[in-house]
């Protein structure tokens, strides 16, 4: 009843002021579990794709937005259940893996749609990267659930880092035709089955989204431009102290002249 009540509430203002277009609905099944797995570009993901749904879709989420204190930490605990999200414990990577894996088939065994980003986070540059085998592929291979390839298309622009107020343009969601893996029943304890499975679905996704496709993990494509970000704020830091040292004074930024010139 409260998803009904917040999906009609949330989802409806965000289908009114954002008009998402979809193509694939045809492709969600009315009844019987699924799993969509989905690319990652932005926090909205998870609340455009379930507007655009008929049917309820639940996706984990870090178990922070469900244990912070005080009445604003109860809001929020009372809105990501409100919109289908079910708490995961991140804090070890492997108790991590496993808790969303048995989350996905508790979801899956009651008959309904499970959401998953096998990115494992969101990309930070709008490029699609490899998918993780940990989780979409073993309870894919768990429950025999079909495994429904989305793309999230422009999320990424609405609202980019650092801007508070949205932007106000159409995202799109391209949904593809179910994927089976039946015929790897029982192997998914094979790490080769694993990858083979989730590079198969990757490239449904990236078929649909148009994204470029980098083979690396998302997350460690973030440590790179972090580790990049910072070794350039060094060498920044280090070229102001020579030049002040040598009595130049900034002009703007990278460009330096002698005090007085």
């Amino acid at each position: 009843m409260f998803y009904g009540a917040m999906k009609l509430s949330i989802g409806g203002s965000l289908k009114l002021a954002f008009r998402p277009w979809v193509e694939g609905l045809e492709n969600v099944p009315a009844e019987g579990p699924a799993i969509l797995a989905s690319n990652h570009l932005s926090f909205s993901d998870s609340f455009f794709l379930p507007a655009v749904l008929d049917r309820k879709i639940t996706f984990i989420a870090k178990q922070e937005y469900f244990t912070s204190p005080g009445v604003k930490g109860k809001l929020t605990a009372a809105f990501f259940k409100g919109v289908g999200q079910l708490p995961v414990d991140r804090s070890g990577a492997r108790g991590a893996g496993e808790a969303a894996i048995k989350s996905g088939i508790e979801v899956l065994e009651r008959g309904e749609l499970f959401g998953i980003y096998p990115e494992g986070t969101r990309s930070p540059d709008g490029r699609l990267y490899r998918g993780k085998p940990g989780g979409l592929a073993r309870v894919a291979l768990a429950t025999g659930a079909p495994v429904i390839p989305v793309a999230m298309i422009d999320t990424e622009k609405i609202q980019p880092p650092g801007k508070v107020v949205p932007k106000l343009m159409r995202p799109g969601i391209r949904i593809g035709k179910p994927l089976d893996f039946s015929r790897y029943h029982g192997m998914d304890g094979d790490r080769f089955i694993l990858r083979s499975v989730t590079d198969e679905v990757m490239y449904e996704i990236m078929k649909l989204s148009g994204q470029e496709y980098v083979d690396i993990y998302a997350t460690a494509a973030k440590r790179q431009i972090a580790e990049a970000a910072r070794k350039q704020a060094e060498e920044e830091k280090e070229a102001e102290k020579a030049a002040k040292a040598a009595g130049l004074e900034p002009q703007k930024k990278h460009f330096w002249t002698r005090g007085g010139e």
